[in-house]
């Protein structure tokens, strides 16, 4: 992450996501819980965060927000930035498992960030069982995506359990604007971003305009085709969804419940090039096919549920800029596909699908309009879109080696990401032999969450089967 570019102001979809926190519901919080084989070293680790905290400036900002600025909120140096505040230090609660872990980690999800603050925090759990420990990290998804927080996950990581002493890098520069400054400043930002977009525009209408007329020309019912289908991308992307598919899971709440699945990353493969698939297909597979048992454990089948599924839009030009670069298609996922092979290729057109949709490359700039509304309107619309989402699901590749933190060794590692409204999320991270999926369940929607769980890891089996050589024992689901 030392070698990002940090905007001085947030984008306009991150500050869109920063403003409809309003509603608690919405808040965007990604939490992570590694397990360790042994408790890290508490003065190495402090040093190692301090260094972060150093070569990634967000770590030592917080946001800076003025009601009547026409710009986004700005990233300031914290002048008062406290590591100990950030970092905390408590004992594992009985009997020491990874399930009394993701206990103590849940009302750390739920809790709101102190916004007079940089926006993370890092509990190390010591004295787990047979000398382990967990090391639970949250942060603001205004920071990063998921893509980005593996990123930044790695300043807390090593690859060594003892590596040699770095120098202290220097503390990020900066400083803290007035009223006045703020005003001024933001719209001197505006008038750049005004320019620079004129700039990219008069060029691209005038040769987009004459590519336009050419081609209506040539070929009008084509042209009218593609703006129809485009209108009606943006329409499908904007669209309220104020009740969700499902007719089990409809309540909603500010809690979470936490748990985990790990699956062998090379059976997962396996599977999905058995159908001619990728891993994120057979993870939503799976995932399709334990939602449509639990359904039908609780006597309420479906035939679909909604889901959001995050998109990557990372290009050469944005790689290397920090922050969130994905637009979150929004689409209904079969649940009455019985035979996984079937299902696996099913899902792979429909995924397929909406990474061509015309809209995801709009949303920024509707995000822009979106932003300028007043707040409540801006937070009742965009509740209406997430509050009739079933499922969220993300994949994220992680690690292919080891990684240590202050003398502690990786053993797994699990990722949750925020339901934003929705009744469940669902997020991939690969890490060494096997894949660690964090599921965050709204116990409002998820009544029965032992069972959801045991629906998710036989959906898992019936995928890794299409893999599995006759006869072949493998390993199961955990």
């Amino acid at each position: 992450m030392s070698d990002m570019r940090y905007e001085d102001r947030m984008s306009d979809s991150d500050a869109l996501m920063w403003t409809i926190e309003k509603d608690a519901m919405l808040r965007s919080t990604i939490t992570a819980v590694a397990v360790l084989d042994r408790t890290p070293d508490r003065d190495r680790l402090r040093d190692l965060l301090d260094r972060g905290s150093r070569l990634v400036p967000r770590l030592r900002q917080r946001v800076r927000a003025n009601p009547l600025s026409i710009a986004p909120p700005r990233w300031e140096v914290d002048p008062a930035f406290d590591l100990d505040y950030h970092v905390r230090f408590v004992r594992a609660p009985e009997p020491g498992d990874l399930r009394a872990v993701l206990d103590l980690a849940q009302p750390i999800a739920m809790a709101g960030f102190d916004r007079a603050r940089p926006l993370w925090e890092a509990t190390v759990v010591e004295d787990m069982a047979d000398g382990r420990a967990a090391l639970i990290m949250k942060v603001h998804h205004a920071i990063t995506d998921g893509v980005g927080s593996i990123k930044l996950a790695l300043i807390m990581f090593e690859l060594e359990r003892d590596p040699a002493p770095s120098d202290l890098p220097d503390v990020p520069s900066g400083s803290v604007l007035n009223q006045f400054e703020r005003w001024f400043d933001a719209l001197a930002h505006e008038q750049r971003r005004a320019l620079g977009v004129a700039r990219r525009a008069v060029p691209s209408l005038a040769g987009g305009a004459a590519q336009t007329a050419t081609r209506a020309v040539a070929d009008p019912r084509g042209t009218a085709g593609r703006a129809a289908e485009t209108a009606g991308s943006i329409a499908r992307l904007a669209a309220p969804a104020t009740a969700p598919l499902s007719s089990v899971m409809t309540g909603r709440s500010l809690s979470v419940r936490l748990d985990t699945i790990r699956v062998p990353l090379a059976d997962a493969k396996a599977a999905a090039h058995a159908a001619g698939a990728t891993l994120n297909d057979a993870f939503v597979a799976a995932t399709a096919a334990g939602f449509a048992r639990y359904h039908e454990e609780l006597g309420a089948p479906v035939p679909a549920l909604r889901m959001t599924m995050p998109i990557n839009v990372r290009s050469s030009d944005t790689e290397d800029l920090a922050g969130n670069q994905f637009v979150p298609a929004r689409f209904p996922i079969p649940l009455d596909i019985a035979d996984p092979i079937d299902r696996m290729r099913a899902l792979h057109d429909l995924v397929l699908q909406q990474r061509g949709e015309p809209s995801l490359g709009l949303v920024e700039p509707m995000a822009a309009v979106l932003r300028r509304l007043p707040t409540s309107v801006s937070t009742g619309l965009f509740g209406s879109m997430l509050k009739g989402v079933d499922l969220v699901t993300t994949n994220v590749p992680g690690a292919p080696v080891p990684l240590y933190t202050a003398g502690g060794r990786v053993e797994s590692l699990f990722a949750f990401g925020p339901l934003t409204g929705a009744a469940v999320n669902l997020a991939l991270l690969s890490y060494l032999d096997d894949i660690a999926i964090g599921i965050n369940m709204d116990p409002a929607a998820v009544t029965e969450p032992d069972w959801l769980v045991a629906a998710l890891r036989s959906g898992w089996d019936e995928v890794l089967a299409v893999g599995a050589p006759p006869r072949r024992r493998r390993r199961r689901t955990q």
